[in-house]
């Protein structure tokens, strides 16, 4: 009896969970998308924009460390709940300056520190607590139900703030944030982050670790697990090499082929309901069995898909087919982008101990969160010297050879015994994918 009621409660936490990653993804997308217009309009310098965007990714690379420790220390959900007040409290006082004298890029600059800041101990601690909030066998759908939330907000949120900007003041767009920030509050207090959680009491009169050396036990943690070293380095790398997709795509569109704004948008279009198309899937299909190799086949046709972004630079193509081209090879991106994260993190939410959850987190989100940026930049200085298409076509070939390295088959059987058996090979895995 009391097992059926815990299943009810984790059915209600999915919902809970999506819708409010749904509402609060909204309003930031439609927050985001407003205020970049305004900074742009405003002041008309890329200079302040890029500013803005500093604001936003410098405090999380920072504060993801603490972050981590915090969540494994202290109440998830109290930190969960402490950042969605602070974020509403953010936008509220934003609100206000704006109402009552004006925006200024200071005070927008100081809003974006403090939501990134929220956002960062909100997301860890999230992260952290999602084999606690449901459980085991449903932890698949959990992933995919989160990502799909987050790919409704990607398509809407723009389109709707799009259409609202030049008709609506600022004060309406912050309100929509602000409203939407306090609907998810409310719904993230009536979760129960303890309820399939796994995590040790505290023992009373133990010596306590200090922030350093607890911060030093999560990396020694790591080390010990060399399947998820494998899982953090792949992580890493592809997080890096996409940079090349980052900005090789709209340098080669834009720039290159000069595709106008509209079909531009039908190809951006396209990677978010390929993201989300795959998300719906995954959350009505059984967990996948053999997640590793899943990833790994995912991987390699990210790898041929950025170097397919080249190929109207090589081959000469009719306009209407570059467009009809472009719109599959971003469905097939956004689609294999979800296959390739969501096996991995159900993997890293089963093999993670609760107690570590917090700081292997953050030093993924550390390591990304300064790979990601580097990587824009490097190749952004690359796209400048070298051909597009090569470029992209050695970043192509690199992430293959990486995740060929790291994934290789000795690995994918360490995470995988049951593969070890020819006949299991055989009849399993082409069901995979």
């Amino acid at each position: 009896m009391e097992e059926a009621l815990k299943l009810k409660r984790a059915t209600y936490h999915l919902w809970t969970f999506m819708t409010s990653k749904l509402i609060s993804s909204f309003g930031a997308q439609v927050y985001t998308f407003a205020i970049s217009f305004y900074i742009i309009q405003l002041t008309g310098s890329a200079t302040s924009f890029a500013t803005n965007l500093i604001c936003s990714i410098l405090p999380r690379t920072l504060i993801a460390p603490f972050a981590g420790y915090i969540a494994d220390k202290y109440s998830r959900k109290i930190i969960v709940i402490t950042a969605q007040i602070a974020s509403s409290c953010a936008i509220a006082g934003l609100l206000a300056i704006s109402l009552t004298s004006g925006l200024s890029l200071v005070a927008i600059y100081a809003t974006t520190v403090i939501l990134s800041i929220a956002s960062t101990f909100s997301g860890i601690a999230f992260s952290s607590s999602v084999t606690g909030l449901v459980d085991e066998a449903r932890i698949q759908k959990a992933m995919s139900m989160n990502q799909m939330s987050i790919s409704f907000a990607t398509i809407g949120g723009p389109a709707i703030a799009g259409l609202l900007y030049g008709t609506v003041s600022m004060p309406v767009f912050l309100s929509m944030y602000m409203i939407a920030s306090i609907i998810a509050l409310i719904l993230e207090s009536t979760m129960n982050f303890k309820l399939f959680a796994k995590r040790k009491e505290v023992v009373v009169g133990e010596a306590k670790e200090s922030m350093w050396q607890s911060m030093k036990a999560g990396v020694s943690y790591l080390k010990q697990q060399p399947i998820l070293m494998a899982l953090i380095w792949i992580t890493l790398f592809v997080n890096f090499l996409i940079g090349a997709y980052q900005v090789g795509y709209s340098f080669v569109l834009i720039n290159k082929l000069e595709m106008l704004p509209q079909h531009f948008g039908l190809t951006e279009g396209a990677f978010a309901v390929g993201m989300l198309l795959l998300s719906i899937y995954l959350s009505m299909r059984k967990e996948v069995k053999y997640p590793l190799l899943v990833s790994k086949r995912g991987i390699l046709v990210l790898g041929v898909l950025i170097g397919g972004i080249g190929l109207p630079l090589i081959l000469s193509m009719q306009y209407g087919v570059m467009i009809g081209f472009y719109i599959i090879l971003m469905f097939s991106f956004g689609a294999t982008i979800i296959l390739v994260n969501t096996p991995i993190q159900v993997m890293m939410q089963k093999m993670i101990d609760d107690d570590y959850k917090g700081r292997v987190f953050s030093i993924i989100e550390t390591a990304a969160m300064a790979l990601m940026p580097l990587g824009v930049v490097i190749f952004g200085f690359l796209y400048d010297i070298f051909p597009a298409q090569w470029i992209l076509i050695i970043s192509s070939l690199l992430l293959i050879g990486t995740v060929l390295v790291l994934a290789r088959p000795s690995v994918v059987r360490k995470a995988h015994p049951e593969l070890a058996g020819e006949k299991v090979v055989k009849s399993d895995i082409v069901s995979e994918v």
